[in-house]
């Protein structure tokens, strides 16, 4: 996957549910329509959260990688 151009990046590793998801509701929100939010994670569930809440607000995921544990979400502001 080729990284987007990110606008801000949100830091959630070693936070645990629902703090991933608080964060980056809350993240979001300070965007900008079209800007993109990079979250990294190491909870395992922000792997289905993240796409829930992405269908829910209707906010797009552009992919997602992960490295030793730690997950890379690539989401923009609709």
């Amino acid at each position: 996957m080729n990284r987007p151009n990110v606008n801000e990046t949100l830091d959630t590793t070693g936070k645990c549910c629902p703090m991933p998801m608080v964060e980056t509701n809350r993240a979001i929100k300070a965007l900008l329509p079209g800007q993109v939010l990079e979250i990294v994670a190491t909870d395992p569930g922000t792997r289905t959260d993240i796409p829930s809440w992405c269908s829910r607000t209707g906010n797009r995921l552009l992919g997602m990688t992960e490295d030793s544990g730690v997950l890379r979400y690539y989401v923009q502001r609709v």
